[in-house]
């Protein structure tokens, strides 16, 4: 097994990171890291005096450049471990015609980039506030089915291939998240309440490792219109969990979110678990980016495609229920 050497922090220069810092810095969890330490040789950590990891920013780059490989639709078999130039060059090429996280969530009719182009201006310009206005005044102009389908979703699209290009950071993909989750979650919270809950329940998440929350926010905000009953458990719910909490809420439904960070192969067998441990009559509902799970469908899983397919998908339910 490779050892690992000890190191102190650095006097002078950019320190090196701990683990909890580059998951906030590149997206990726804890976990994939040391996943990936194991399986590819790659990030190489430093120690510190207690054998914490320590990551140099070099590495730290080179991971910033590998999530925005993910992102536009790699495997991590295929970039990790590559040097800089090589990952710079897989970008040069992927170039804007890279799927983004949520680009299989989004419809066939698009916002025009002029309709595109002030709001990445303001992610660009850090100007939350004038984001977080235009965003809920488009809102109230467009009504919230419409505003997720047509603005929200292409927004995020367009906000994914300036990831991968390079031409957002870190932290300015984290500012469009936090204030799009933002307005998204007071449209729903401001619908009038139904006089009763109302079927299907359903239940949503995302399992360990899958950070990516806001494909399953626009999911319930189109869900809530169609009088589903939703219980959110936001992201990285461990399958066991999953399981006890759709037992405890008599939850009709179970839907799920993926990006393409995982494997296929890692995809279809949390979903074979899953699946194996509900009860038959508990529908499991799945989308996002992750080709896999369009590729080879799995029996008593639906996968979903697009935000489209929701409604007829809820009317279907009903229909047989």
């Amino acid at each position: 097994m490779r050892s690992t050497p000890l190191q102190t922090p650095p006097l002078g220069g950019d320190p090196d990171l701990s683990i909890a810092a580059v998951e906030r810095e590149t997206g990726l969890a804890k976990d994939t890291l040391r996943v990936w330490e194991r399986r590819y040789g790659f990030p190489q950590p430093l120690r510190d005096a207690v054998g914490d990891r320590l990551y140099p920013p070099e590495q730290v780059q080179q991971l910033k450049l590998i999530r925005r490989l993910l992102d536009a639709g790699l495997r991590p078999g295929k970039v990790v471990g590559l040097d800089p130039s090589a990952l710079q060059a897989l970008l040069a090429r992927k170039g804007s015609a890279s799927p983004s996280i949520l680009s299989r969530t989004n419809i066939h009719t698009a916002s025009p980039p002029a309709v595109l182009g002030p709001l990445l201006d303001a992610i660009g310009a850090h100007d939350p506030q004038a984001l977080r206005h235009a965003l809920s005044h488009a809102q109230l102009r467009m009504g919230l089915a419409p505003f997720v389908t047509e603005l929200v979703a292409p927004l995020a699209t367009a906000a994914g291939e300036a990831w991968a290009q390079g031409r957002f950071e870190v932290f300015e993909e984290h500012l469009f998240t936090e204030v799009i989750t933002g307005v998204l979650r007071h449209a729903i919270a401001s619908l009038a309440p139904l006089p009763a809950p109302q079927r299907p329940k359903v239940l949503l998440t995302t399992l360990p490792q899958e950070l990516h929350g806001l494909g399953l926010l626009m999911v319930e905000a189109l869900l809530v219109l169609e009088g589903c009953t939703c219980v959110s458990l936001g992201t990285q719910t461990p399958v066991g969990d999953v399981v006890q909490a759709a037992q405890a809420h008599r939850a009709d439904v179970v839907a799920l979110s993926f990006s393409n960070v995982h494997s296929g192969a890692l995809v279809h067998a949390s979903l074979r678990e899953l699946r194996g441990q509900l009860p038959p009559a508990t529908a499991l509902w799945v989308g996002g980016a992750c080709a896999a799970l369009y590729q080879k469908p799995l029996d008593g899983v639906t996968a979903l495609a697009q935000l489209s397919g929701l409604q007829p998908l809820v009317a279907q339910w009903r229909h047989l229920h």
